[in-house]
């Protein structure tokens, strides 16, 4: 009998272990469901969109070509996203879309208008969608942008004032084709050349200002040699507006009779240059740029390097000539 109960003692022991065992199985279970829950997910890969004005141009295809072999580096989707001769409607719809998709982050080329700087400033911002300007800046008070990544369009003009004051020598009119509409890199572009010839009283300082239309563009420059017939150098601060303003240049005289500078951001910049249609650009780093906005870019979205420098990530420039070639 006595057996018989301590049998029973065991089972009964034996069993309660089991119990408890089960319960408290039950409960790491229960607390182990919702960690898993929280747990985050394999890493998505980050999206970034580069967004330009000026799509297929030897200039931009450059900075493309930088950006998504930093991108392929980095581990991180890239999408390059262009508009054709200027649009600028779709050129802020495109801000839009970036920003209605969530994009981890906007590279993108700056546009000095109040409706750009809406979108960076506001909506962008509010949405926590960090914005880095590339090759044509706008200020960050203006547009809350987080760095800019290009030439410092202040130099740029003074090394080219320089290089057309040597070969032209301290006697002269050179004249500024500028844009009615002047963005901010231009302006910075012209306060660099200005800064340079001023200190030269002999050289004459002339501006002709145009439209961004092609046909604009060649009314401007046939004013301006109407009104100036004596012009020495014409320095086009537009790049854009170099194929328009050589085609009237081409119909009054032989380009050979005047100096002709501009930028490498035009896209037909080089080409002009190599057929010795002008004398000389500023040329820039466009690959070094897109590759420097990803890292920078990636660099602040993991936390490396905050806050990146407001006043901008500076790169190269240098003063080609057609010879030069």
């Amino acid at each position: 009998m006595r057996k018989i109960g301590l049998v029973v003692l065991c089972v009964g022991v034996l069993m309660l272990c089991h119990l408890t065992f089960l319960s408290a199985k039950k409960v790491f279970l229960a607390d182990e469901g919702p960690l898993r829950e929280t747990m985050p997910a394999a890493k998505e890969q980050r999206r970034l969109v580069l967004i330009t004005q000026d799509t297929q141009t030897p200039f931009w295809d450059q900075v493309a070509t930088g950006a998504k072999e930093q991108a392929k580096k980095e581990g991180v989707s890239l999408e390059v996203w262009g508009t054709y001769g200027k649009n600028e409607e779709e050129f802020l719809k495109n801000i839009e879309i970036a920003i209605q998709s969530k994009v981890d982050g906007i590279l993108i080329q700056g546009m000095d208008t109040p409706e750009f700087k809406e979108l960076t400033k506001v909506k962008a911002s509010f949405n926590g969608i960090p914005v880095i300007t590339v090759a044509n800046d706008v200020p960050m008070s203006e547009s809350l942008r987080r760095t800019y990544i290009g030439s410092d369009p202040f130099e740029a003009g003074k090394l080219m004032a320089d290089a057309l004051v040597k070969q032209m020598g301290d006697v002269g009119k050179v004249v500024l084709m500028v844009d009615a509409e002047r963005e901010y890199n231009q302006n910075e572009r012209i306060r660099g050349i200005r800064s340079v010839l001023d200190d030269h009283p002999s050289i004459t300082i002339v501006e002709g200002e145009t439209g961004s239309a092609r046909d604009q563009i060649i009314t401007a420059t046939r004013e301006v040699m109407n009104r100036e017939p004596d012009v020495d150098a014409f320095i086009s601060v537009n790049a854009g507006n170099l194929g328009a303003m050589i085609e009237e240049i081409s119909k009054r005289s032989q380009e050979e009779g005047y100096l002709i500078y501009s930028f490498d951001d035009g896209p037909e910049s080089m080409t002009l240059l190599a057929k010795g249609k002008i004398n000389a650009v500023v040329e820039q780093e466009p690959e070094r740029m897109g590759k420097w906005s990803v890292q920078l870019m990636e660099e602040w979205l993991n936390g490396e390097t905050v806050p990146l420098d407001p006043e901008g990530y500076i790169t190269n420039v240098k003063i080609v000539k057609g010879d030069d070639r």
